[in-house]
């Protein structure tokens, strides 16, 4: 059974009383910061709220694990449209325990995909233009290896400026609990 029904019908009944309002904010980050984290349904609202941000405070993207895998891909774009069109100074990579793409199975997600009725041929086709699904469909050991990944990615890619502070978090979907892995050399810590 969809969800659209009743996501559209509570949408209807939104936008009729105008609560809309009390989210109005600047498409600027109030906190010039960016946020990667992942798409875990523990982290729509824990998150936000352990980390005390609000409505227009950051820039926030949602990906599998939190994992940044091509440095020309749509999430590295996202970034810099956020550092040099939106005024980020800050990034921040947040994993999180228990993260379904620790030791995730390439074989496991392909082996759904031929049970949802993707063709052999497909995956011949793929194979044949070099893409490597089981790379690409890989998870990582632990999240923090993850994170640690993606800030190095991201550090080092050549068109981030080097006064862009990148650093990486694993969150405790539990308690919110964040640990702290590496802070950007950009940073400036309050001690």
């Amino acid at each position: 059974m969809s969800a659209l029904p009743e996501i559209l019908a509570h949408n209807a009944a939104f936008v009729a009383s105008k609560s809309y309002e009390e989210f109005l904010t600047s498409p600027l980050p109030n906190k010039r910061l960016v946020i990667i984290t992942c798409m875990d349904t523990r982290l729509v609202e824990l998150l936000p709220k352990a980390m005390g941000i609000r409505n227009g405070d950051v820039k926030m993207i949602k990906i599998a694990g939190a994992v940044v895998s091509h440095p020309f891909g749509s999430v590295m774009r996202s970034i810099l449209v956020a550092v040099y069109q939106l005024g980020a100074e800050e990034i921040a990579v947040v994993g999180h325990h228990g993260c379904g793409m620790t030791g995730l199975s390439a074989d496991a997600v392909l082996d759904h995909a031929r049970r949802r009725g993707i063709s052999p041929k497909t995956f011949h086709t793929l194979n044949h233009a070099g893409v490597d699904l089981r790379q690409w469909l890989t998870g990582f050991e632990s999240p923090e290896e993850g994170v640690l990944a993606s800030v190095e990615l991201i550090r080092n890619h050549p068109l981030l400026p080097g006064d862009v502070a990148v650093h990486g978090l694993v969150m405790h979907p539990e308690t919110g609990r964040l640990d702290v892995l590496t802070i950007g050399e950009a940073a400036k810590l309050e001690e």
